[in-house]
């Protein structure tokens, strides 16, 4: 397994998707300027409707089995975890109907997940009171950041299912975060390692141009930088 710095190093390497997405952050493109709240439309602004669920990623898609695969949650917490298969799926399974929205205008509505809850996860580890964001990062060396209020949303999910199918490498399985309210970028694949941190810190598109936080109903596409 690389360190955080090499697998992030590996990533920082330049690819169409990269150059791509950096320039439509210079750009401000998608950018409408119109700011919808959820309760008044479930579309949010710039965003159109697909029936399937596209894929994007850096070049690089883990092949993890379930056997060898692993979850770290440590930081600003009072109980560090490692948790393999097993002891994963022996957490509380959990059923969420939510939408998806990818910051390259797509969204996609009633996506059926199955996994472990957010909430039934921060009860194991019992962040500490100093705890005010987190850090996932991915197997392929990915990482984002989010605070820790809308990590700990409802609704958030490390999933294992989706469509009543278990999910594919494709799409991030065979664990995937999935946190509806916010642009899917912050919704990392191939989940290994979950870092509470007392203070925020960028990941790897936040780093190139992206927002640190990501609300799609205030289109919150690019940093302000």
């Amino acid at each position: 397994m690389q360190d955080d710095e090499g697998a992030e190093a590996a990533l920082l390497t330049e690819t169409k998707l990269t150059t791509t997405k950096r320039r439509w952050a210079e750009e401000g493109r998608f950018l409408t300027g119109r700011v919808t709240r959820a309760g008044d439309d479930r579309l949010p602004p710039g965003q159109h409707l697909v029936q399937n669920w596209p894929v994007l990623d850096l070049g690089q898609q883990p092949m993890i089995a379930p056997t060898s695969w692993s979850l770290d949650v440590s930081g600003a917490v009072e109980t560090p975890v490692h948790l393999d298969w097993k002891a994963f799926q022996a957490l509380p399974q959990s059923s969420f109907v939510s939408d998806i929205h990818c910051v390259t205008t797509w969204s996609r509505y009633d996506n059926h997940w199955r996994g472990v809850s957010v909430h039934d996860l921060l009860d194991l580890v019992r962040p500490k009171p100093e705890a005010t964001h987190v850090m996932l990062r991915s197997f392929d060396g990915y990482t984002t950041n989010l605070p820790l209020a809308d990590f700990a949303v409802e609704d958030a999910l490390l999933a294992t299912h989706w469509e009543g199918a278990p999910l594919t490498r494709e799409h991030g399985g065979p664990v995937r975060l999935v946190v509806p309210h916010l642009y899917f970028w912050k919704s990392a694949k191939w989940i290994e390692r979950i870092d509470l941190m007392t203070a925020d810190r960028a990941g790897f598109w936040e780093k190139n141009g992206y927002h640190m936080r990501g609300d799609p109903w205030t289109e919150e596409r690019y940093s302000e930088d």
